[in-house]
């Protein structure tokens, strides 16, 4: 409970509600040499019991809702991508050219998803559209690793260069990170709000974000893991993406449930935009720091044009620091902080058992929205939230101290089976097999009520 404890104070959390937390405890789940069961379990736990809080204030009851946290629905959850089946078939979570290489000098990951990021990494490299895992391996057993990471981010690829704790801490970034709270929570304005209605305490299922209008402009993993979160509570959520920008399909699917999709460009429909806007109680955004801030959309331009609303950010390494405007995906900050050393052997880097800085950090970030609103609903105003995957990797390496292994607790130990936390729905993709979402309080929702859609089906609207 110390974790869930500690998670909760960083949103800035009664320390009394921590009572209404139970926890089933599975050892053999997430098995990892870090201790990413607990942080996983923190993180649910943490946006669960935000939920509850939420609900309580709305329905007007005197005490929060029970929350219980079970770790095979967080070990679930946080293998969602890998247990997705759509119409029986896996998903697919890395392309070829996304993966370790060995250089010169030690190891460099690269992230290779998106057609536009191979294409970056390619011409970083010198090396045509066509190019193989062969042709990509043996130039790099030529080159450096840090060499390689400059290289291809100076190109607007991703590459990072597998760096031990001890040479992360070292590092001008981690010394940033490590001054920073787990969530940044900062006051925007003392504007009035849109007040939400309260809830019937006897609706079933109990939605604590039922008519909170959420506009969502985030891409793989950690916010749309957030929005998909706060569309299972109840909110109204709309991704907006650029119609040149298309998801890749098997995320947009994991992480499409209880969201609505549209496309738009920000910069030609500027009054679709602000119109969104101005009806909408809180503003996701998950691209590299900076890259919004030309359409209006940082948090101190979005308060004096719209004030009252929640505007929450996540980034990969912080928006500070050397590395604030890099990109950065799940993967490659495991590599840069140590993780990747840490799970790994003497021959090669390893990596946690699931995307855990991303599907935590998602939770985390969800979890501070919906304490916003709580705080908001009290005294008005617009609050501005923001989390960083590096941060989530610095409390799981640096701030939680690791438990004695455990047998179950090694990295190829067996997982519980986590049938008892998927589900299944059709729609518009097709039969879907999907894991459940580990944010459970008494009388909330088990399963989302809307399946995902099509990339880009919908209007930019609200309804």
């Amino acid at each position: 409970m110390t974790d869930i404890a500690y998670a909760w104070s960083a949103l800035g959390g009664d320390p009394a509600l921590i009572s209404r937390v139970t926890t089933v405890e599975r050892p053999g789940t997430l098995p990892s040499r870090l201790p990413v069961r607990r942080l996983a379990r923190a993180c649910a736990g943490a946006c669960a019991l935000a939920a509850a809080e939420l609900a309580a204030h709305r329905t007007g009851r005197g005490e929060a809702p029970e929350v219980r946290v079970d770790d095979g629905a967080v070990a679930a959850a946080f293998h969602s991508e890998r247990l997705l089946r759509m119409d029986g078939r896996a998903t697919v979570s890395f392309a070829p050219l996304s993966r370790f290489w060995r250089t010169a000098d030690g190891w460099v990951r690269t992230h290779a998803n998106y057609p536009h990021h191979r294409a970056r990494l390619l011409a970083a490299l010198g090396l045509p559209d066509g190019a193989t895992p062969e042709d990509v391996a043996a130039l790099l057993a030529d080159r450096t690793a840090v060499g390689t990471e400059e290289a291809v981010y100076g190109a607007g690829g991703l590459a990072v260069a597998l760096r031990t704790p001890e040479e992360w801490r070292a590092t001008e970034q981690a010394a940033e990170v490590a001054t920073r709270p787990l969530v940044e929570r900062v006051r925007l304005d003392a504007a009035p709000v849109r007040a939400l209605p309260p809830l019937d305490p006897a609706a079933a299922p109990l939605l604590p974000a039922a008519g909170v209008r959420v506009l969502d402009l985030t891409r793989v993993l950690a916010g749309p893991v957030a929005t998909r979160t706060l569309g299972l509570l109840g909110a109204d959520v709309l991704r907006l993406d650029a119609p040149w920008l298309p998801e890749l399909p098997d995320q947009h699917a994991d992480t499409g449930f209880g969201k609505r999709s549209a496309t738009l460009d920000l910069a030609a429909d500027r009054d679709t935009f602000e119109e969104l806007l101005s009806g909408a109680d809180v503003v996701v955004t998950g691209y590299r720091p900076g890259a919004l801030d030309r359409f209006g959309l940082s948090p101190e331009a979005l308060a004096e044009r719209h004030p009252g609303l929640v505007v929450a950010q996540v980034s990969a390494w912080g928006a500070y620091g050397p590395w604030g405007e890099r990109r950065g995906f799940d993967s490659l900050v495991q590599v840069a902080t140590g993780i990747a050393v840490a799970e790994g052997s003497s021959e090669e880097p390893g990596a946690l058992p699931a995307q855990a800085l991303d599907h935590g950090t998602g939770y985390l970030l969800a979890a501070a929205v919906l304490r916003a609103l709580t705080e908001r609903s009290y005294d008005g105003g617009g609050r501005a939230v923001r989390l960083a995957l590096a941060r989530t990797a610095h409390w799981l390496t640096d701030g939680m101290p690791c438990d004695a292994p455990q047998p179950d607790d090694t990295p190829g130990a067996p997982h519980v089976a986590p049938d008892a936390w998927l589900a299944e729905a059709d729609g518009p993709l097709g039969r879907l097999r999907h894991a459940l979402s580990p944010v459970n309080l008494a009388g909330g929702p088990t399963d989302w009520s809307r399946p995902p859609a099509p990339w880009g089906s919908d209007r930019p609207v609200w309804p």
